[in-house]
């Protein structure tokens, strides 16, 4: 599991460079030695070094993490020390030290990778470096997360960047028109996330009081369910109730106003709902703790309510649920509905980003589908107001409560398809070894011009 994470990067960064591994590449990941991360995750963590930079000492430290091996910076400024990854107000500051700190070490150390790859706004200044800081003939790539944060650095990143990949062909698509892109966005390739397969597996997963896959989901997802059940002290269900779920951060970007719309409508029309998150707007947090108050009031023992990041839950919750809801209002990529599929949990999603290219709906979708080389695989909608995702809960809700064998079918369509990373890190592989090539034809013409000014 990553060490440090916040959203869903840590996730994609560690399972991306396992994949990359997989196919017989060398890869290093270099993080700041966070004091909050978590080092029970850590094997062989030691420091093995230490260098001076800006008057500065840096210890270095060395650990695998998920067999990756990464290298832990830590500056003796404190940036790092301070009990969070983000959410100060240096963030600029310190993150823009540690991608100084990162170039000094790789110079110190003599590596001299073929591609330096940068992840989001705040490894973003490693790419715009100067020439002379980088490693001698690498190609540079920058892989944008999410767009709604540190636009002028990623901008510049894009201008510097051999080449940019963000985390979904749709997503590529809505930003190509940014100010921070559209200069450069012949550069950049759509590459959908993927989650890691093995991390996350119902058959083998030691959360699970019952491991179970395509053809026995029905007692696993049941098991699930009682579990999951008498955690949060629900009542337990007859089977033809569907079980309607939620996992995120509860933010704008997530339509916060549409989670609480489908939850009172899916304890109207008689389901059970639960969530798993919390917000990191105190104002937020507090109308769903309201909100978690009237509907314990109004239906009793339906649903429950996990003001908390907890990612061992969230794998109860996902194998509990018969569906999970994401409306998001973007959505760069998403992991939530990959996951949810391969715990052959339904998803219920808005159509944007990532989304678009992962979820097809059933009913509006098979065309779509078949070009990709895929079954339908949920429901989604389109707009933002309430009647919107009614026309997509509504028609999950139905399905399962009148037609239980077509429902059936699509929990083990769902569980079926493969969204782990071996196709997205062979499109990545790609792409390095055109970047690499990229670099050695522009330093073969540079020393031919050399060679003529002779």
């Amino acid at each position: 599991a990553p060490i440090a994470k916040v959203g869903g990067m840590g996730d994609v960064v560690t399972a991306l460079c396992r994949a990359v591994i997989d196919k017989g590449h060398s890869v290093e990941v270099i993080l700041p030695k966070y004091d909050c991360m978590d080092h029970d995750q850590i094997d062989g963590l030691q420091q093995v070094d230490k260098f001076r930079h800006d008057g500065k000492d840096v210890l270095v430290w060395r650990g695998e993490v998920e067999e990756v091996p990464v290298v832990f910076l830590q500056p003796d400024t404190g940036h790092f020390d301070v009990g969070c990854i983000y959410g100060r107000g240096d963030d600029h500051v310190r993150f823009g030290f540690f991608s100084e700190c990162a170039l000094a070490w790789l110079e110190y150390s003599g590596d001299r990778p073929d591609v330096l790859h940068a992840h989001d706004w705040s490894t973003a200044p490693v790419v715009f470096a100067r020439r002379s800081q980088l490693p001698p003939n690498a190609a540079t790539a920058v892989t944008i997360h999410n767009l709604n944060f540190g636009q002028d650095l990623i901008g510049r990143a894009m201008r510097a960047c051999t080449f940019a990949t963000t985390v979904s062909p749709t997503y590529a698509r809505e930003i190509a028109g940014h100010g921070a892109i559209n200069a450069h966005c012949d550069k950049m390739v759509g590459i959908r996330n993927g989650i890691d397969v093995e991390l996350w597996d119902p058959a083998t997963d030691v959360l699970l009081t019952q491991g179970y896959n395509a053809e026995s989901f029905e007692s696993g997802k049941g098991a699930a369910r009682h579990q999951l059940c008498d955690r949060l002290g629900m009542h337990h269900a007859p089977l033809d109730t569907p079980l309607v779920g939620v996992v995120a951060r509860l933010t704008q970007q997530k339509g916060i106003h549409l989670i609480k719309h489908a939850c009172w409508r899916t304890l109207e029309r008689g389901g059970q709902f639960v969530l798993l998150g919390s917000s990191p707007d105190g104002n937020v947090q507090r109308d769903f703790n309201n909100m978690a108050i009237e509907v314990g009031n109004k239906f009793p023992g339906n649903s429950g309510f996990i003001f908390a990041y907890d990612e061992p839950l969230s794998h109860l919750v996902y194998a509990a649920a018969d569906m999970l809801l994401v409306p998001s209002m973007f959505e760069p990529c998403g992991l939530t509905q990959l996951i949810a599929m391969r715990y052959g949990t339904v998803p219920v999603v808005r159509k944007t980003g990532g989304l678009i290219d992962t979820v097809f709906d059933v009913d509006d979708d098979w065309e779509r589908a078949q070009l990709q080389g895929l079954e339908t695989n949920g429901f989604s909608f389109s707009g933002d107001k309430d009647n919107d995702i009614d026309y997509a809960l509504d028609r999950a809700m139905m399905m399962y409560a009148s037609d239980p064998d077509r429902w059936a079918d699509l929990v083990g369509t769902v569980m079926r398809q493969d969204w782990g990373w071996s196709d997205p890190a062979e499109t990545y592989v790609e792409q390095y070894w055109k970047a690499a090539k990229d670099m050695e034809n522009r330093v073969g013409d540079k020393e031919d011009r050399d060679d003529r000014r002779r």
